[in-house]
């Protein structure tokens, strides 16, 4: 056994002597994502590198400020993995400055609004119920009480964002800040004709690319950074990294965003947070990676398809990037029943709304799907199908404990065939 391995046992002896709970707590979740299919779109699997690097001895270290202008001695290292993923972060995406800082995607678009508004500014953000985020002027949310919020949707018809309203509605609200982006929209979003609406209006443009980061760093979404003045992401959905945020700008702005991000939201750093962020970010720079989002988005396209063939209605009638949003309406289900019966048969989804969504945020009529973790586990279109067929038959027979079973069979004979990769 060479020295890494034994280090590892090394460590797991350790937790499972100090805190057997929290170690069965661990086991018990690793068997649980070694066994269910994962298709929630906003979820991936981490490289072992990854892993490493946030589990490692920087979880130790205190870091208040910026690389060269801390407020704590003893930063020289700290400093070099920090410089190390702005540098990367800035390569990958093309832009002039990056915080890697914030620590999830809420806190870095608030850092962004806390740097350019002041309290009851308007903004104009996608709606919520049409596939928006919390943080883009949701009522229940900071963005939606602190400033002036205004919401745009997607066409009933068409259920695609309508850029000719998006123009009318800026132009006669005159927000201060326009955010583009979403949690659940699985078309191409136009970036470049939000910056000409933003621009007309005379408005800043944030773009949340939290989703579909990963596609847009592989070339395969159009990027925003040109045409934005602001860019904030996620490091854990498409983009494969550590659950975490990040902020991309002008540098024009580098100033103001940074002292928004600390002292203005936050205090020290996640060290081995942003240490592993800089390990996803090599990862991402890698051909390879092209490769893997590549078929992140080949999967997407097959799920859509095969799901249409077995009579699902798609919102938008289909998919550009990594996810799949279904109407479950004439199937006689809510999202939150098909949540539940999928669950049982170890397939893990999420129960999301659908555009004019006549059924509550908690029922919803909606299913989203994704396919980045399938896609990280190795599986490829024919497995695609197979899930397709699984998911159908599930929702079919789902009072039919029997027939659910066979399905949980088949599942766990389709995860074993392709197990968690360095896990």
């Amino acid at each position: 056994m060479n020295q890494k391995l034994v280090a590892d046992q090394v460590g797991a002896d350790c937790l499972r002597q100090s805190d057997p709970e929290i170690a069965e707590i661990i086991e018990a979740e690793l068997d649980r994502q070694r066994n269910h299919l994962e298709m929630i779109a906003s979820e991936n699997i981490a490289s072992k590198a990854v892993l490493e690097a946030q589990g490692s001895v920087l979880t130790n270290k205190y870091a208040e400020g910026y690389p060269g202008a801390r407020y704590y001695g003893g930063c020289l290292q700290v400093d070099r993995a920090e410089e190390l993923a702005c540098s990367r972060a800035k390569k990958l995406f093309g832009a002039e400055h990056v915080n890697v800082q914030p620590h999830a995607g809420a806190p870095a678009n608030l850092a962004v609004y806390f740097a350019m508004l002041k309290p009851g500014d308007r903004i104009l953000g996608m709606d919520l119920a049409h596939g928006g985020h919390l943080t883009h002027g949701s009522r229940v949310n900071l963005s939606g009480t602190y400033y002036k919020a205004f919401s745009y949707g997607v066409d009933r018809q068409t259920e695609r964002i309508d850029l000719e309203e998006v123009r009318r509605q800026a132009l006669a609200i005159r927000p201060k800040m326009i955010v583009a982006g979403a949690s659940a929209y699985p078309r191409r979003i136009d970036f470049a004709a939000f910056g000409d609406i933003a621009r007309e209006c005379g408005a800043h443009l944030m773009v949340d690319i939290a989703h579909i980061a990963g596609l847009v760093a592989a070339g395969l979404h159009p990027s925003p950074v040109p045409c934005a003045d602001f860019v904030t992401t996620t490091t854990h959905k498409t983009l494969r990294g550590p659950r975490g945020g990040m902020i991309l700008c002008r540098s024009k702005y580098a100033r103001r965003i940074d002292k928004a991000v600390f002292p203005g939201l936050q205090g020290g750093p996640l060290m081995h947070v942003i240490a592993a962020k800089a390990v996803a970010l090599k990862e991402a720079l890698q051909p390879t990676f092209k490769l893997y989002q590549e078929r992140v988005k080949e999967n997407a396209a097959v799920l859509a398809g095969a799901l249409q063939d077995y009579g699902f209605r798609l919102v938008a009638g289909g998919t550009d990037n990594h996810l799949v949003l279904i109407d479950l309406r004439s199937r006689g289900i809510t999202g939150m029943e098909a949540e539940q019966v999928l669950g049982r048969v170890n397939i893990t989804a999420n129960k999301n709304a659908i555009p004019f969504d006549p059924e509550s945020p908690k029922i919803t009529s909606g299913l989203r799907l994704g396919t980045p973790a399938i896609t990280s586990r190795g599986m490829g279109a024919d497995q695609v199908h197979e899930i397709a067929m699984l998911i159908q038959e599930a929702l079919r027979y789902r009072d039919n404990p029997g027939r659910l079973s066979r399905i949980k069979e088949q599942v766990a004979n389709l995860c074993r065939r392709y197990p968690l990769r360095g896990c």
